[in-house]
């Protein structure tokens, strides 16, 4: 059986201990590992582990002795409870042992669960899930977390109070992070407001979020949106050591400035257009601020400046692309003052 979605992470929280089997695959190895981790705890237990009704094999040590697996299911735990044989980085030349393995399984042996990489669409371990009628394959891929797994990972740290705006800007946060950065930062807001009964507040959310090299390159935008002018070389520097490429800065100028051009020509109003535009929660009121001091005219001269610099960076050009970049932007800011 097949799961997908939202169905999927509800029965990772809660799976079914009458099943055989469970696959999750997927590319994002931390992604795939907090979901095993999440099934087997609440397959065993807090106290699984501790009480030896776990047992952890690789992949490779399956390959070498391919009756680990049988053995681990039909073993009698010291412990009382149910029991997990938990096979980490599976491949297809697995299939054929796992398949005996559920072949062999019966009601009270311990439930299998297994982990794998990015599995084709013609993997013979993936269809080995998909069609035994008491197992459940489970493909985690590139989607950001839905709302719904967000609340739900919110209630496991202890957070029930949110306010509506905190909400939307942890989902922007979502897609932002990689899974295991954004658990990390669901846990520090936990900590943060430990004791504190008041509803978290998109604030709350802007002090915990931790600075990415996309949160810089936004800082040097900014910078040049504000007109600061003397703030970008030391800006520039510092994205030029972490190897920042000048068509990524020129990429996210572009972007910033167009939802300023929009914003700015909106009927509205400015404010109303920025709260229109997928704005980062933490530039929603810099950009509002920003859209109504340069006006349309600045705006489409400052968009025309970053297209022309971006297709003479994309060109044949032998110019250094990075003093390019850091002229235009620069000639941009001036141009507002």
């Amino acid at each position: 059986m097949i799961l997908k979605g939202v169905e999927a992470a509800r029965y990772c929280a809660k799976p079914d201990p009458a099943r055989a089997g469970l696959l999750i695959f997927g590319a994002d190895a931390m992604r795939v590992a907090l979901k095993r981790q999440e099934a087997i705890a609440a397959l065993v237990g807090p106290e699984g582990e501790a009480e030896m009704r776990l047992t952890r094999m690789s992949g490779g040590d399956l390959r070498k002795d391919g009756s680990l697996l049988l053995d681990a299911i039909k073993a009698v735990g010291f412990f009382p409870g149910p029991r997990v044989a938990f096979v980490e980085e599976a491949t297809d030349g697995l299939a054929d042992t796992i398949a005996v393995a559920l072949k062999e399984w019966k009601p009270g042996d311990a439930g299998i669960v297994v982990t794998g990489g990015n599995l084709m669409g013609k993997s013979a371990l993936k269809a080995l899930f998909e069609k035994h009628p008491n197992a459940v394959c489970i493909g985690l891929y590139d989607d950001p977390p839905s709302r719904e797994e967000i609340e739900d990972a919110l209630k496991k740290a202890g957070l029930r109070d949110i306010d509506r705006e905190a909400m939307n800007d942890l989902n922007t946060l979502a897609r932002a992070l990689d899974p295991g950065d954004f658990r990390q930062t669901l846990e520090k807001i936990a900590l943060y407001k430990h004791g504190d009964p008041s509803p978290l507040t998109p604030a709350d959310v802007a002090a915990m979020a931790p600075a990415t090299i996309e949160a810089e390159v936004d800082d040097l935008i900014d910078a040049v949106a504000d007109a600061r002018s003397a703030a970008i070389g030391p800006l520039f520097r510092r994205l030029e050591g972490q190897g920042v490429l000048p068509v990524t800065i020129c990429i996210g100028a572009l972007r910033h400035f167009r939802i300023l051009h929009a914003a700015a020509t909106d009927p509205a109003g400015p404010g109303v257009g920025i709260q229109r535009a997928r704005v980062n929660f933490k530039q929603k009121d810099a950009m509002g601020r920003q859209a109504g001091q340069w006006g349309v005219r600045a705006l489409e001269q400052a968009l025309s400046v970053l297209l022309e610099t971006d297709l003479t960076l994309r060109s044949a050009s032998k110019a250094p692309g990075m003093a390019l970049m850091e002229r235009a932007l620069i000639r941009i800011a001036m141009t507002r003052r």
